[in-house]
């Protein structure tokens, strides 16, 4: 039997699983994905966001642990918990140190290849490089890393011994340890699970990190009397291109540059400011418009002036002479968008060069409104990508599962995005998730090697 089970595969379970160790706990980690897709959603992220109260080679200026909770309370939805979002900011501190002690490395800023930030540090390498760190530290350390392997059920109990159904590639096993740290995820790759608020929409949302994090487990300890965190159904929703594959694009299939154009549904008419959010939030903005749409499509119309002022992409346009032929690539009625455009040039007032508005035209656009009138005319079609979930379990600054009732099991932990929504509510601010992951990792980690230290039966020998 194991001390500590960690079940995940993210920066959360790694940072558990080292935590654990280092503390002289032994420690298995099972992961849902093969190995090559070990990390989940960390593979596709670059940065995560630190307090630091001095410029350092990894910022410039400073971030205070008041500025972080400001930045979460705008965005939380009133779902946080200010006491844990506290303790958060307050350990984010140490992270940097301590992960490089695990082998990750960090970009400078000082190389000019990075965006300014005070906010954020950037992983040399991005994710992916960063979760190989940390996974081979875990392997030369002694964790044992089950691939391939899925926790089938988790009993809300606390309890000094746990033993877990699993299946590991076809065959089954039962997975035992005194203490376990729950790292698996939302359920964002569950479509199933979605629908229950969303509808059958849910089913065209594009998955943009792994698709094994369905949430079974989470699911089925909310339905066991785990207290909820955040609000079912709520979740990071990006405009993504519809060319993007079903599950895993990561951050390259993103959608922009929609002040420079017309954004239609599938009537080919508009719906929404296209000038209004300009801001980082743009790309969660119009995620959320898109998913409220019948059919969750929209499209994107720029002419040629349109696409030169629009960031690249590496997804090819739809491409016409005419709006006409544009429409019916894709499928919409040619009278119908040629009527929206026509509409929009007429309701159109010039600011500049580079720059107008209109006036009179329901819904307005405040910004960037130039004519599109230089064939040829492109298009990129937008669908919801769904980036995790913001529903999820509470936790104690012990990271232990609480119960509805208000007590929280001893010996079965909670890290990442499985247990953010207690710090992040309904909201999101740039590298806020890989620091809920890491610093509730490894106080879970900390916190199961400390139990479990009291529960070997005597004279069993601690690991060093």
């Amino acid at each position: 039997m194991n001390d500590v089970l960690v079940i995940g595969g993210g920066i959360a379970a790694f940072c558990a699983a080292l935590a654990a160790r280092r503390a002289g706990a032994s420690v298995q980690l099972v992961d849902s994905a093969p190995r090559h897709l070990l990390g989940g959603n960390t593979r596709h992220s670059r940065n995560l966001r630190l307090v630091h109260d001095a410029p350092s080679p990894l910022f410039p200026g400073r971030y205070t642990v008041e500025e972080f909770l400001t930045d979460l309370r705008r965005v939380g939805g009133g779902h946080m918990d200010e006491d844990l979002a506290r303790l958060m900011a307050e350990r984010s501190r140490e992270l940097p140190d301590w992960l490089q002690a695990q082998g990750v490395r960090f970009q400078p800023t000082g190389d000019g290849m990075l965006p300014w930030s005070c906010k954020t540090a950037f992983f040399l390498g991005g994710g992916r490089a960063m979760i190989n760190a940390l996974a081979r530290t875990a392997e030369d350390l002694g964790v044992e890393i089950l691939h391939d392997t899925k926790v089938l059920d988790v009993r809300l109990r606390a309890a000094d011994h746990h033993h877990l159904p699993a299946c590991r590639e076809g065959s089954s096993l039962t997975l035992s340890a005194r203490t376990v740290v729950i790292c698996s995820g939302g359920y964002q790759a569950n479509p199933e699970a979605l629908s229950r608020t969303w509808g059958i929409d849910a089913a065209a949302f594009l998955v943009r990190g792994s698709p094994h994090v369905r949430g079974e487990i989470l699911l089925s300890l909310l339905a066991q009397g785990a207290a909820p965190a955040g609000v079912p159904g709520a979740c990071h929703l990006v405009a993504v291109n519809a060319m993007a594959p079903a599950a895993d694009g990561g951050i390259v299939t993103r959608v922009d540059g929609m002040p420079w154009g017309l954004v239609v549904d599938r009537d080919g008419r508009r719906f929404q400011d296209e000038g209004a959010e300009i801001t980082p939030r743009r790309y969660s903005f119009w995620g959320r418009r898109v998913a409220r749409l019948p059919g969750a499509r929209a499209h994107l119309i720029l002419d040629a002036a349109g696409l030169r002022r629009a960031p690249p992409s590496i997804y090819p346009t739809h491409r016409a002479d005419t709006l006409e032929a544009l429409a019916r690539t894709l499928a919409l009625n040619p009278a119908i968008l040629r009527d929206t455009v026509d509409r929009y040039h007429a309701a159109l007032r010039s600011d500049g060069p580079e720059d107008g508005h209109t006036e009179g035209l329901e819904p307005p656009k405040t910004r960037h409104a130039l004519p599109l009138t230089t064939p040829p005319f492109h298009a990129w079609t937008m669908a919801p990508g769904i980036t995790f979930t913001c529903h999820g379990l509470k936790v104690d600054a012990r990271a232990r599962i609480m119960t509805v009732d208000g007590r929280p099991c001893d010996g079965l932990h909670a890290a990442g995005m499985i247990m953010a929504p207690t710090v992040l509510g309904t909201g999101y601010v740039a590298g806020a998730a890989l620091t809920v992951g890491a610093v509730f990792g490894r106080i879970a980690g900390e916190e199961a090697a400390r139990r479990v230290l009291t529960l070997r039966p005597e004279g069993e020998k601690c690991l060093n």
